[in-house]
């Protein structure tokens, strides 16, 4: 597949204003029968990537339809690591969207690619970034960006999917959008990543089928890592 894949690369330029987010901590200690009062080590969990690579393991390997999997280097621009060089270069001014990239504490993400030749299709980002509040700034700011981009009605919080997300629902796609059919698309902020799943497919009730089943399982793979 060459230059189809769903969605807008080169998205319009967002400066976006990112909130600082107040973390409030407790702390507490058990009271043992005898002796001096002690405090149960937390059991460790994994912590977020530090590069690119460690954040491939996490997306999912397979998606609800069955759609076979597209090589990275299959769709164009490839698939797999991103870097912020990589997701400002598909702007039109591929210096200010690094500057709002760098606003946002854009780190590196990964993208993943199911379908077939001018058909259905189905895609996985996951984009990590330096905080909690970046990456729902993130999120949010991208799904209004491409609500306007496609001119499809999105619905923040929508009931049949996780709470904190978004979803924009094309049902008949304009000529050179890029979208070979009824899509949904969602955005959802996960700790430090901001998620996203696209769903290109005969019918808008058959896209948004596969985003509802495909996006928990996404966040639940990040869940132990930050998200």
């Amino acid at each position: 597949m060459t230059g189809g894949r769903p969605g807008r690369r080169g998205r319009r330029s967002l400066r976006p204003v990112v909130l600082a987010a107040a973390v409030a901590l407790t702390s507490g200690c058990d009271t043992p029968v005898a002796g001096e009062a002690v405090t149960a080590p937390a059991p460790s969990a994994p912590s977020a990537p530090d590069r690119a690579a460690e954040l491939e393991p996490l997306l999912v390997e397979e998606v609800p339809s069955g759609l076979p999997r597209l090589p990275d280097g299959q769709v164009m621009p490839p698939a797999g690591e991103k870097t912020v060089e990589d997701v400002a270069g598909y702007a039109d001014d591929p210096a200010h969207e690094r500057a709002v990239l760098d606003d946002y504490g854009y780190r590196f993400g990964w993208e993943r690619f199911w379908g077939v030749e001018h058909g259905a299709l189905t895609s996985v980002f996951v984009h990590q970034l330096r905080s909690r509040a970046g990456a729902a700034a993130y999120a949010r700011d991208l799904a209004a960006n491409d609500a306007g981009y496609y001119a499809g009605s999105l619905a923040e919080n929508p009931p049949d999917l996780p709470g904190g997300c978004w979803l924009l629902t094309v049902e008949d796609p304009r000529d050179g959008s890029g979208l070979d059919g009824p899509a949904a698309i969602s955005w959802c902020a996960s700790g430090v990543f901001s998620v996203s799943v696209t769903a290109v497919a005969d019918s808008l009730g058959d896209a948004r089928a596969e985003v509802r089943e495909l996006l928990p399982i996404q966040l639940d793979r990040l869940q132990s890592h930050g998200g």
